[in-house]
């Protein structure tokens, strides 16, 4: 009987994140359907304003950083994987810089946050502007099952397996071999108050499973328009998804929740903004206009990134 329930629910999960990826890509009648399902309550609010008109823009007149596709042999995983890695303009080994790891959605991979979002125009302007300080962004791909030699997993049989690749796989490669591998390789901060972990949609779910589980690697979490993964309160997992209450409300220095309000997945961050709420956990929840799109998730990049790294 446990093996079928197991079965079903990895059935399940394949129809719900298949869902997922196609849901905002449906004509007016389903956006008007998804509008008339969402229930907002009175903490459903912007906690900021939206960034000003061309905040990701390329601006021809400054600096800019650079993006690398950069390969490492995952020891957690017996493959040979590839990231992207973002160095800010006047890159010097001679001093220290925090780092940011990126996670992108179903079904993407590492470039949806500097190609589709553009992450790196985004922190490229706020470097000019005086705004942060120079920042090393990381791009992992996110499915585990993606390697040098399968980039393309076929996504049938991803689907079949619940998107495994998504879970704990991905989670031990980044702090075995994707964190190890930046800390040895550029010149960076190796301390927890310097590295921040943040993602959109099923990267969001990931971010705060991995980020709040691991409080002693990362100081700042971010999830934007998290996904049905996030433990506990996504539907899907029963794992706990602050293991540590008191770690969470001494050591975690920024806690970003985000989603907006035309997106149907905002009941999952809801539910994990009561619970924070109610269990004492400072966290920012910030609820704007948008839905579930790069608008989304490029308005949050650019607030996070601005209260992180203090």
């Amino acid at each position: 009987m446990k093996k079928h329930m197991n079965v079903v629910k990895i059935f399940l999960l394949g129809i719900l994140f298949s869902s997922i990826s196609s849901l905002y890509a449906q004509t007016n009648v389903t956006a008007d359907s998804v509008k008339k399902s969402i229930e907002l309550g009175p903490d459903d609010k912007p906690a900021f304003n939206d960034p000003p008109t061309g905040f990701r823009d390329r601006r021809d007149k400054i600096a800019h950083g650079t993006i690398t596709a950069v390969q490492y042999d995952s020891k957690t995983l017996s493959a040979r994987r590839e990231m992207l890695v973002y160095i800010p303009t006047g890159y010097s080994a001679d001093k220290k810089y925090p780092v940011i790891y990126l996670l992108h959605g179903l079904n993407s991979a590492a470039g949806q946050w500097p190609y589709w979002v553009r992450a790196d125009y985004i922190i490229d302007n706020l470097i000019a502007d005086g705004k942060i300080e120079p920042v090393i962004a990381v791009f992992p791909n996110c499915n585990a099952n993606v390697t040098v030699n399968n980039p393309k997993p076929d996504e049938q049989e991803e689907r079949k397996s619940g998107f495994k690749g998504y879970g704990i796989l991905f989670e031990n490669d980044l702090l075995g071999d994707i964190v190890p591998y930046i800390e040895s390789h550029y010149s960076v901060y190796t301390d927890r108050k310097h590295r921040a972990l943040a993602g959109l949609s099923m990267g969001g779910g990931q971010s705060l499973n991995i980020g709040l589980s691991h409080i002693n690697t990362f100081a700042y979490v971010g999830g934007f328009s998290s996904a049905p993964n996030t433990n506990e309160f996504g539907g899907l997992s029963n794992a706990k998804l602050l293991p540590d209450l008191a770690a969470a409300r001494e050591q975690l220095q920024v806690l970003w929740l985000a989603c907006g309000n035309k997106d149907r997945l905002i009941k999952v961050s809801q539910r994990v903004h009561q619970y924070l709420k109610t269990s004492s956990v400072p966290h920012i929840w910030h609820v704007d206009a948008n839905g579930h799109d790069d608008t989304e998730w490029a308005n949050n990049l650019y607030l996070f990134i601005q209260h992180i790294f203090k």
